[in-house]
């Protein structure tokens, strides 16, 4: 009986050896995928070949569209490099994809146009929360919230004692064109004026500072960098933002593969604390710039 007991266990002791051997090389297998075999896979597990995520692996690239927001998005104006929390990001997951990323600029404007388009697999700037964009885009997320802030030129300061005298006629707003803040001015300070300026969102300041507009309404982010940057400007009860909206990315509807796939991944950014760490790196490199 004891023999047989031994045996046994012998058995058992090369069936399990064998088994992990099987495991290590499967492991390494999996480890060591080349685009190709990651779609392959990719294909087992149910994806449609006309998922955007099945495109990116069998192509090896991803196209990542962005428009320049600081510290989210921006561009060393004496490197060109660029650089920002969700350039972080973008280039962690093509990393991890096991893929090349490809970066496409545009403005915020036509942010959503370009998308649908087909220009880029997914809009990866900070991409405020509005219901115009929300029917033309799929978020996925969020990655961040973030509120609004307003900055006056410090000349003008003493006009605005509180949050409700910037609701009235003789008060003009400046936005840049396409940005979330646009649409919700109307909403918040119906009474004031608007007026908007095209390129990147920092833009929108410059009409504050050539006395042509009284307030600046952005991120609480970026106002607060250019508070700090310009001698000219302060921001107005800075520890108060208003209008807290999520910030994130966006993709094109009918994707659910690829939505799915990007909204878990903005769950574990924001569970392990990547994109607070991530702020608080660029906000310091921006304000010593």
């Amino acid at each position: 009986m004891d023999s047989l007991n031994v045996s046994n266990k012998r058995d058992f002791l090369k069936g399990t050896a064998l088994l992990g051997t099987a495991a290590t090389g499967l492991a390494t297998t999996a480890v060591g995928l080349i685009p190709q075999q990651a779609l392959a896979q990719s294909l087992d597990s149910g994806i449609r070949p006309e998922s955007t995520l099945a495109k990116v692996l069998k192509s090896g690239v991803l196209r990542v569209g962005y428009a320049q927001t600081g510290p989210f998005f921006y561009k060393n104006a004496k490197t060109g490099e660029l650089g920002g929390i969700y350039f972080d990001a973008a280039t962690e997951l093509a990393k991890q994809m096991g893929v090349k990323v490809e970066f496409k600029e545009v403005t915020f404007q036509n942010a959503t146009v370009a998308l649908r388009r087909d220009d880029y697999d997914v809009f990866g700037s900070a991409l405020t929360y509005t219901m115009a964009r929300a029917m033309a885009v799929d978020y996925i997320g969020p990655i961040y919230e973030v509120g609004s802030l307003l900055l006056v030129h410090k000349d003008n300061s003493g006009r605005f004692k509180k949050l409700e005298d910037f609701n009235d006629p003789s008060v003009t707003f400046s936005v840049v064109s396409g940005g979330s803040e646009e649409p919700r001015i109307p909403v918040l300070f119906p009474k004031a004026k608007l007026i908007t300026t095209t390129g990147q969102a920092e833009l929108g300041a410059e009409p504050v500072r050539a006395k042509k507009s009284d307030v600046w309404m952005s991120s609480q982010v970026a106002v607060q960098l250019m508070a700090k940057r310009v001698n000219w400007a302060m921001a107005f009860e800075p520890n108060r933002p208003i209008d807290r909206r999520p910030s994130s990315w966006a993709v094109r509807y009918g994707d659910y593969e690829w939505k799915n796939f990007l909204d878990f991944w903005a769950g574990f950014l924001r569970t392990n604390g990547e994109t607070e760490r991530l702020m608080k790196v660029h906000m310091e490199r921006l304000g010593n710039a």
